[in-house]
């Protein structure tokens, strides 16, 4: 089997813009990373490629292989899309938190989804018993092969060879990186670019409140694809430089701003980016540059992130501030 040519073909070479609007008056420049733009609508295109492109290389995917992976949504879609291309089943382990959206379009391509409906008991959360999920399958399913976002180091060096290298190629050094956190594999494979090149840029993990990641109580969160309950193998002491945990209600405020401002629409860790921005703002030099990785698209939170009933019930707070531009 090859993964070349084709839908492959297309994934990265994403567009880095310079978001002018949304921090117009602040003395340094901020360019967005449009992860949204992969064939995929998102991020995880690249570890998806590099991961299975790795395990075809070494023999563990093979023609009649099954994949399968513990995903909060856009790897999964990532995972089903290459499988789909590759012609081999994909089974994706997903609990309550993942998007009817993300759900249709991973069958859509051909994926199966096990929902894991209940918590792990002795933590309560969800991730364990997805992993654990996995593990069962792994171990009833022959020639199946999990990719394992959460520990496989193709996930870091495809951000390493490809998304940092592609924003340094196009600005040089920069400043600030601001980077969402969830397996690890984003912020560790640009973190490692950066310290290869000997930069002295500030690598800005972005966390979400409830996230265990950087110390501090697990919690609700209602989006996925930013913080997690367990800390994965990706995860390391030197992962980032400074760390901003950001609410719910600072990733539907983030996106709302980048749409209303920069009409562009992303996802949910997009916004939680972009507020990790404007809270660090008061303290990044004037002529810096900073490069923010918005790892997916909008249209799969239309139910959440865009619906003003769902922004009232949900988080409390009313939406129309917002939609005014107050």
């Amino acid at each position: 089997m090859k993964l070349d040519g084709g839908i492959a073909g297309a994934i990265g070479g994403t567009p880095l813009i310079r978001l002018e609007r949304l921090f117009r008056d602040e003395p340094f420049a901020v360019f967005g990373k449009l992860e949204g733009m992969n064939p995929g609508g998102s991020a995880k295109d690249r570890p998806a490629l590099h991961m299975l492109r790795e395990a075809i290389r070494r023999g563990d995917v093979i023609e009649g292989s099954t994949v399968i992976e513990s995903s909060s949504g856009n790897l999964a879609i990532s995972l089903a899309q290459l499988c789909r291309f590759l012609g081999i089943r994909f089974i994706c382990v997903v609990d309550p938190r993942t998007t009817d959206a993300h759900k249709r379009i991973i069958r859509s391509l051909g994926g199966e989804i096990e929902l894991v409906e209940q918590p792990d008991a002795a933590t309560g959360e969800f991730l364990p018993a997805r992993i654990a999920r996995v593990k069962e399958l792994l171990g009833t399913i022959p020639d199946a092969y999990w990719t394992n976002q959460y520990g496989n180091p193709d996930n870091v060096r495809s951000h390493q060879d490809t998304t940092m290298r592609e924003i340094g190629d196009e600005l040089g050094k920069i400043d600030y990186l601001f980077c969402g956190v969830s397996s690890c594999g984003t912020i560790r494979g640009c973190a490692d670019y950066i310290r290869s090149r000997g930069w002295t840029t500030k690598v800005v993990a972005v966390d979400a409140q409830g996230s265990i990641l950087f110390g501090g109580s697990s919690g609700p969160r209602r989006f996925p694809g930013l913080g997690a309950a367990i800390v994965p193998d990706l995860h390391g002491g030197d992962l980032a430089d400074i760390v901003v945990k950001v609410s719910d209600a600072d990733c539907v405020w983030g996106c709302r701003e980048l749409a209303r401002r920069e009409a562009i629409l992303a996802g949910a860790s997009s916004g939680g980016v972009l507020a990790a921005v404007r809270r660090l703002a008061g303290s990044i030099p004037a002529g810096s540059i900073c490069a923010a990785i918005l790892p997916d698209r909008g249209e799969r939170y239309m139910s959440s992130v865009f619906d003003d009933e769902w922004v009232k019930r949900e988080l409390e707070i009313d939406p129309d501030a917002w939609n005014r531009g107050d």
